[in-house]
């Protein structure tokens, strides 16, 4: 299959591009395009055998639902059963965003998009391309990131096209995402709003608006099933073992201190920060390998840049990456949620 490329002026909707995408998604194939998030990989929700094609491109077990993308609140209505007050006080919130809710779906939606669950995850994306992409199809349009399932998620076109070119009808490039990790998905069923996963909208925003906020036992305990896309199967791996540095920040500048002087011929990564890049050695052999994410103190941007770190070491024959740890507040939760799940949980 020929993938076509649409690339957009910047995150500027190009009209006639978009609506060849659309036209697409109305015959039943599947589109690449960005989110603020990351890039997903779009089919009309409501077309069975369209959906299907998302699995087999992806590699993606059929237990694991996936979240549908609207562009417009009063869209919701015709997919959920109900819209309770603290969801709609949500999306009035949070909406367009990083958010996704979990909320009984209506009969419209078809049980392959849930794997068989009584419930639907639906969010309202904050990219224009997004978003007039969608409107332009006239149809709510189901979308997992854009990536072979398990490696890590896509920020921009280009990742898209290595892990799926020849596999998909199309990539609409609207330029690199901007959070760089998925949406929070929040299960509105019952009393007490539940995270499924951590994502672009954080735990203490959410709390501002609607007060408690519980977290799902999988995400601090390792023997809890989860449940929700992207927690469930390894994800966001890359070709090599990837294994998170504990303790403070001091501690783990002596720990890669001492990584580096023991290695001898290995291809090793460091995946850190401005502030631990400037205490290592100047003089670095070539088998030492960094990325450096960001600073400290701007978790946003270390988030942003997490995805594209990891596949870029794909491309170095790297055999291990230490990773730094952060801190587990707001969006940090998120990081190390992503970066957890790439190391399989190895700490060292």
């Amino acid at each position: 299959m020929e993938t076509r490329i649409w690339k957009m002026p910047g995150d500027k909707p190009n009209l006639a591009m978009l609506k060849e995408a659309a036209q697409l998604l109305n015959q039943g194939e599947i589109i690449g395009f960005p989110t603020e998030t990351v890039y997903g990989l779009g089919a009309n929700a409501l077309n069975e055998e369209a959906v299907k094609k998302i699995y087999k491109a992806k590699g993606r077990p059929d237990d694991n639902p996936l979240i549908v993308h609207i562009c417009k609140i009063e869209h919701a209505k015709e997919l959920v059963k109900e819209i309770t007050p603290s969801a709609l006080k949500l999306m009035e919130n949070f909406w367009p965003g990083p958010l996704t809710l979990v909320l009984p779906k209506s009969e419209l939606v078809p049980d392959i998009i849930t794997a068989g669950l009584d419930t639907v995850a639906i969010r309202l994306p904050a990219h224009p391309v997004a978003l007039k992409l969608i409107e332009l199809a006239q149809v709510p349009v189901a979308a997992p990131s854009a990536n072979i399932s398990g490696k890590p998620s896509p920020t921009t076109a280009e990742h898209v096209w290595q892990d799926l070119k020849g596999k998909i009808a199309g990539i609409v490039d609207g330029g690199k995402a901007g959070v760089g990790v998925e949406s929070t998905v929040l299960d509105m069923t019952g009393q007490i709003p539940i995270i499924l996963r951590p994502g672009g909208t954080t735990r203490e925003q959410l709390m501002e608006v609607i007060g408690e906020v519980r977290l799902d036992a999988s995400l601090h305990d390792s023997q809890a099933a989860p449940r929700s896309p992207g927690m469930k199967y390894t994800h966001y791996s890359p070709e090599a073992e990837v294994i998170i540095l504990k303790g403070t920040s001091h501690e783990q500048a002596g720990k890669i201190k001492k990584i580096i002087k023991e290695n001898r011929a290995a291809r090793v990564g460091f995946m850190i920060s401005q502030e631990l890049a400037a205490v290592l050695p100047k003089n670095l052999s070539q088998n030492i390998v960094l990325e450096i994410l960001g600073r400290q103190g701007d978790l946003e941007t270390i988030t942003a840049n997490l995805f594209d770190a990891l596949r870029k070491f794909d491309q170095k024959n790297i055999s291990v990456i230490y990773a730094e740890s952060f801190p587990e507040i707001n969006i940090g939760a998120a990081l190390m949620n992503r970066l957890l799940k790439a190391a399989g949980g190895k700490k060292v």
